[in-house]
């Protein structure tokens, strides 16, 4: 009877633990109830020691923590943390990490992404997991078009905004024949494809095109090919040290001033490692720059003293996309994904990245533009002093319009 007796508690204390667990694991996936404490985490994946290391990478984390910091540290009452990781401009390597942070470490909101082969890798993980990815400096514009998902925004530029302001300036300045020099991937590829269409829809002429691979050092070889094209410009669909290697390598082949080089992709920390001797009076487009207004200055003098240098328009962006995620967690009173979307497609977005922007039906999120004449020394009055306003080209005019989109999410 006493072994009986025995074997009747442990199996009522067997079923009293295993009751327990149940509870718990039931209590865990209940909504709301897990979060109530935990923190918001917000995942910075970029590329921290690569090509675009200085358009993102320490940068980027530091931008998001400064929004963090400015929307005051907590959102419902929960803390706000900032992750971040290095995707090596690899779209395994970042498919992988985000994959990991919506999983199992609690992240619903990744920024960044940079290289165009990681932010449409990433964006399909987002897409499966049904949490939110916002690319901010990826230029490939299947991201809200053909390739588009209800969790993905594409922030900052894309291949279209890009190639709508540099070609149309060199059109009106009589220059009517192009050859491209391209980065050997999506990123390359999209922007040539739509600097192209804007070239012969401003009636020049393309005569033909190269593609180098990311990352190449020594240019000389594709940039004789594009010299002996004879075309009126040759257009760079690269950027970063590629497009800083091929305007110095241009310059040493005598290029200028018979062919005009024209980078379609020019950020600030390029033309700092050009210097403006050889970067002169050169047309870029982009769609921020730090001296543009106060506000702009004042972030730039913020991130000056974190970075020791001025910040590019892609960390204007990721401090752009984490606020706008911030105030979008607040107003849908949850940070779950879907309600979270929801609010951020209805958001106008007023900060110092952009003034009334929204995100559209295809996770676009527009803005004005900028097109911009780099100055020569002469003019630079202080450190950092790069750019003349050229104009401005509205949201309207900047972007794919939505009647041309082929993205399902889009009703036409």
């Amino acid at each position: 009877m006493a072994l009986i007796a025995n074997l009747a508690r442990r199996a009522a204390r067997l079923l009293i633990l295993q009751t327990a667990a149940a509870l718990a694991a039931t209590m865990a996936i209940m909504p709301g109830h897990a979060e109530e404490n935990s923190p918001v985490r917000i995942g910075v994946l970029t590329d921290m020691s690569g090509v675009y290391s200085d358009l993102g990478g320490q940068g980027s984390v530091e931008a998001a923590k400064f929004a963090v910091a400015d929307f005051g540290g907590k959102v419902l009452g929960r803390t706000i943390e900032v992750i971040a990781a290095d995707h090596q401009n690899k779209p395994d390597i970042g498919s992988g990490i985000a994959r990991e942070w919506y999983a199992a470490r609690g992240v619903n909101f990744i920024t960044d992404g940079l290289n165009g082969g990681v932010a449409l890798a990433v964006s399909h993980i987002a897409a499966n997991a049904k949490k939110i990815f916002v690319s901010t400096g990826s230029v490939p514009t299947a991201l809200t078009n053909e390739e588009c998902t209800p969790y993905t925004i594409h922030y900052v530029f894309d291949a279209y905004s890009l190639a709508s302001g540099t070609p149309r300036i060199l059109l009106q300045q009589g220059k009517k024949s192009f050859f491209f020099l391209t980065v050997d991937y999506a990123f390359g590829h999209s922007l040539e494809q739509f600097a192209t269409n804007a070239v012969r829809a401003g009636g020049g002429t393309v005569i033909g095109s190269v593609k180098h691979p990311l990352n190449t050092p020594d240019l000389s070889s594709f940039i004789l090919q594009a010299q002996s094209s004879r075309a009126d410009v040759i257009a760079l669909s690269n950027t970063g040290p590629d497009a800083v290697n091929a305007i110095k390598q241009s310059v040493e082949f005598g290029v200028s001033p018979k062919q005009t080089v024209a980078p379609l992709l020019l950020l600030i920390t390029d033309t700092r490692a050009l210097g403006l001797k050889a970067a002169q009076n050169m047309v870029v487009t982009d769609a921020w720059y730090w001296d543009q207004d106060d506000a702009s200055r004042a972030f730039a003098k913020r991130f000056f003293q974190k970075m020791n240098r001025m910040p590019s328009s892609n960390h204007a962006g990721v401090y752009s996309s984490v606020l706008s995620y911030l105030k979008a967690i607040e107003a849908a009173k949850t940070d779950d994904p879907t309600a979270v979307m929801a609010q951020l497609k209805q958001l106008e977005i007023n900060d110092l990245f952009a003034r009334g922007g929204r995100i559209r039906a295809d996770g676009r999120m527009v803005h004005d533009m900028y097109t911009y004449r780099v100055k020569t020394p002469e003019e630079s009055k202080y450190d950092w002093d790069f750019y003349t306003l050229l104009g401005t080209i509205p949201a309207s005019e900047a972007f794919l319009p939505l009647a041309q989109s082929k993205c399902p999410l889009v009703k036409n």
